[in-house]
């Protein structure tokens, strides 16, 4: 059946943000004395929640963190967006798909906006624009896509979601809904690899596999 809705993630699929990311949450771990590779970091975090890092660090030190933890790194993150860009070939991808689109990331809202208003994205999804900070459990829990599609009146098995993440991959498969893992950024595909999943490297493929694109004649 043709897809109805098609959900996107933001960092590493609209936005090349992941790369400028990585080393900033590195810095961010080691200053509490966690020093992660960033093979790891992309492991474990790439996809989900900021919270999920606070967690790990608790942990780490045995007591909660104090509220505005985060605070003395923003400005990082800011000094970074200045290098913000969209992911190559989304732009002429979101071009071509003619169909109802939506973002559903594990951004905070403001920063989330934020992002895609640097890079000239925002436009694009109308507003129809979702966190996770909307929803109960992130990814890779179901609910943000499901939360995506509810808002937008659309069954989750005429929903495909485009996801970077094994989190994100996760997610669109419990939401029984069809996934197209990017491969093209930081992710190995190997990891996104899975049931109802197709795992690509080029956006520009993007339309093709969704049925939108005729299939180049040899």
């Amino acid at each position: 059946m043709p897809f109805e809705l098609i959900i996107f993630d933001c960092d590493g699929v609209l936005i090349d943000s992941e790369r400028l990311a990585v080393p900033i949450d590195a810095v961010i771990l080691s200053h509490f004395g966690i020093d992660m590779p960033e093979a790891e970091i992309i492991d474990r975090f790439v996809g989900r929640s900021p919270s999920v890092m606070g967690e790990l660090i608790e942990a780490h030190l045995g007591h909660p963190l104090p509220d505005g933890w985060k605070q003395p790194f923003r400005h990082l993150y800011r000094e970074a967006e200045a290098e913000l860009r969209p992911v190559d070939g989304i732009e002429a991808a979101l071009d071509l798909i003619g169909l109802p689109i939506c973002v559903a990331s594990s951004s905070e809202p403001d920063a989330l906006r934020r992002k895609l208003e640097l890079t000239g994205l925002y436009g694009r999804f109308a507003g129809n624009v979702f966190s996770a900070a909307e929803v109960r459990h992130g990814k890779p829990a179901p609910d943000l896509f499901l939360y995506a599609a509810e808002r937008l009146g659309v069954e989750p098995s005429h929903c495909a979601v485009v996801e970077d993440s094994q989190y994100g991959v996760r997610a669109a498969r419990a939401a029984g809904m069809e996934a197209f893992g990017y491969a093209g950024g930081l992710t190995l595909g190997a990891t996104l690899e899975g049931p109802a999943t197709t795992v690509f490297t080029d956006m520009h493929d993007l339309p093709r596999l969704l049925g939108v694109q005729p299939v180049p004649s040899r």
